[in-house]
């Protein structure tokens, strides 16, 4: 699918805040709210939008610590980190990734004391390194057309 500069505004408007209605957005881009709608709908239908959701912040509903935490597999033990790493409650993020560390996870965690035993289970698929996250610095940032 083609995304005109039209589509890129309706885009942006969303990422800033998917909760604007279609007449809101409309008034930003200078189209009707059922052209938005009908815009939406298509970049919806070809896989451009994949979902709608609430940001929850860990830290308002308790928990204290963010962590970055990469591991290296040991041999034999990627694929069952695999299916495992989908279980754990503490994981917000997953990405597999290049280089001597096969994962890198975003964790929300109780405590030290949570950090301690997660890095526990952990150490059975591999060698981990640990990171606290201390604050963010970009946060969700939208996704920009590429330039030409």
């Amino acid at each position: 699918m083609h995304i005109d500069s039209l589509n890129w505004k309706i885009l942006k408007c969303l990422q800033l805040n998917a909760r604007q209605s279609s007449a809101e957005i409309g008034r930003q881009v200078g189209i009707s709210s059922p052209a938005v709608s009908e815009r939406i709908k298509k970049m919806e239908d070809a896989g451009i939008i994949q979902n709608y959701n609430a940001l929850v912040s860990p830290f308002e509903v308790g928990y204290q610590l963010k962590a970055l935490i990469t591991l290296r597999a040991f041999m034999g033990m990627l694929k069952p980190f695999l299916e495992k790493v989908k279980t754990y409650d503490e994981v917000i993020n997953c990405y597999r990734i290049t280089g001597n560390e096969n994962f890198v996870m975003e964790v929300i965690l109780k405590n030290q004391k949570h950090l301690e035993s997660f890095i526990d289970q952990l150490i059975v698929y591999g060698e981990t390194k640990t990171q606290i996250v201390l604050s963010h610095v970009v946060k969700h940032n939208e996704v920009k057309p590429l330039k030409k």
